[in-house]
């Protein structure tokens, strides 16, 4: 039942004349937990896993030979890698108790991982994958014990450190899409030809031209139409490969342990557990930016529970034979530009990559679009990301105190390993898990010069206004 209204002063409440003509806001259920049509449900759900592909099963590929695995061990791990990749993803939309942000988050193996997890297995053949799944174990069960605490980080997230964290998701996805648009593989013979550079622009305008001239659900599927056309097209072009199609299993269950038993050793666990650290700094990250692109803030309960969604996704990943997981920034682009905001569609998105990693035969078929075209359609789905991230910045009052300062040095020191990835070559390996991951080393440098210009060695007065650049952006805890 509907609270009744409260009259302040000398009001006096109108006559009773009816029931309302609509639900009241008590009533109706946010965006974020509203359910659609069962097409409607499949074909957005179906759209966050084309744009998530690559990426999940790219670091299988790279890691499985670097170990010394055969091809056909690799595309077992890169089924693996989609089977768990779709448990993470419902523990963290569906969750249970407090596991779970229950936002339209896509989870999947984390490209943070990939150096260090080569360096620990390298040409160690199924003893290296033991070794790596045991350290991810160890690492994720700390970053489920450490998430109630890491949480409250939050209070140091105000627009002008969400904002430009943000942008810098945005703008350090660009150079993926980019490589796809190239071919993806900087060895093959066509990388950077005219064609792929073609198809990806064809893609790009295709995608653009759909959301101009579609309406309604049509428009929200646009990134979807666009990689079927693109696909489509590219079949006469001569740049789709069939050939994993027809090597596919039509049934492969990823059997647990299927390399051995997981290895504990101490220097793998401390690698990874630095490697967790980083990606539950990007995933609170990505919780912030996407509660404000759902309109519903992520505060400290949010992020407790997708950290530990994260965490405990990790930690059953190795049980399938999968590696770390983490938040994948280049689906908020899509929640971004398509509006459609419930996290049952994610969910649904997770089924579908569980079916994928049981179906290879299945999971071919998405593997059917050529990157250039996934390059062309990234574009706008990484950029719609660093606008989200400019549209924050927008709120921060940049023209007061040092705000415009913090986010020029935050942006400048995250941009260095997309512009000079070479840049820290000299440093200690186990340090470049950091560096080399503009997003988290934008990610402290905004939060030390807030905390140094906004905070420290400011007079307390209890009565003077909040700037609005450190105004928090996270509500209340428990106010969704």
């Amino acid at each position: 039942m509907a609270a009744k209204p409260r009259f302040h002063n000398d009001a006096v409440a109108a006559p009773d004349t009816g029931p309302a003509p609509g639900p009241s806001s008590a009533d109706r259920k946010h965006p974020v937990d509203e359910t659609l049509p069962p097409l409607k449900m499949f074909t957005s759900g179906l759209q966050h896993v084309a744009a998530m592909y690559a990426g999940v099963v790219a670091p299988p590929m790279i890691v499985g030979p670097a170990v010394g695995l055969t091809a056909e061990e690799t595309a077992f791990l890169m089924g693996a890698s989609l089977f768990t990749a779709g448990i993470a993803t419902l523990l963290q939309t569906l969750g249970f108790w407090r596991i779970g942000a229950r936002l339209p988050f896509v989870n999947g193996v984390s490209f943070a991982g990939v150096t260090p997890m080569v360096a620990i297995g390298k040409d160690r053949g199924h003893d290296g994958i033991a070794v790596i799944f045991g350290a991810i174990i160890v690492a994720s069960l700390l970053g489920f014990l450490l998430a109630p605490y890491f949480c409250k980080l939050v209070r140091f997230f105000p627009p002008v450190v969400t904002g430009t964290v943000i942008t810098l998701i945005g703008v350090s996805l660009l150079p993926v899409a980019f490589n796809w648009s190239q071919g993806g593989n900087a060895k093959a013979a066509d990388y950077g030809s005219t064609t792929n550079i073609t198809m990806a622009a064809v893609t790009l305008v295709i995608v653009l031209a759909l959301r101009k001239l579609l309406r309604g659900f049509l428009q929200q599927i646009s990134i979807l139409l666009g990689l079927v056309i693109g696909t489509l097209i590219a079949i006469p072009v001569g740049i789709t490969d069939f050939g994993a199609l027809g090597d596919a299993d039509p049934i492969g269950f990823p059997t647990p342990f299927h390399f051995g038993a997981p290895q504990f050793e101490i220097a793998a666990i401390v690698s990874m557990s630095i490697v967790m650290l980083v990606c539950m700094t990007e995933s609170t990250a990505d919780m912030l930016a996407l509660g404000k692109i759902v309109d519903r803030p992520a505060d400290e309960r949010t992020i407790e529970g997708g950290l530990r969604a994260d965490t405990l996704g990790s930690a059953i990943s190795p049980l399938f034979n999968g590696f770390m997981c983490s938040a994948f920034a280049q689906n908020i682009g899509l929640v971004a530009m398509t509006k459609v905001r419930s996290r049952f569609v994610v969910a649904a998105g997770g089924g579908i990559l569980i079916v994928l990693g049981l179906v290879p035969v299945a999971a071919s078929v998405i593997a059917l679009v050529p990157l250039p075209v996934l390059g062309g359609a990234g574009i706008v789905l990484f950029g719609s990301v660093a606008a989200s991230g400019i549209q924050t910045l927008a709120a921060a009052a940049l023209e007061k105190g040092e705000n415009a300062l913090i986010v020029a040095a935050a942006v400048g020191v995250g941009l260095i390993p997309i512009a000079a990835p070479e840049f820290y070559h000299a440093f200690p390996e186990d340090l470049l898990v950091v560096l080399d991951s503009g997003i988290s080393t934008g990610c402290v440098v905004a939060i030390v010069l807030n905390l140094a210009f906004n905070h420290l060695g400011r007079k307390p007065d209890a009565e003077a206004p909040e700037r609005d650049g450190d105004r928090p952006v996270a509500a209340p805890v428990g106010a969704h």
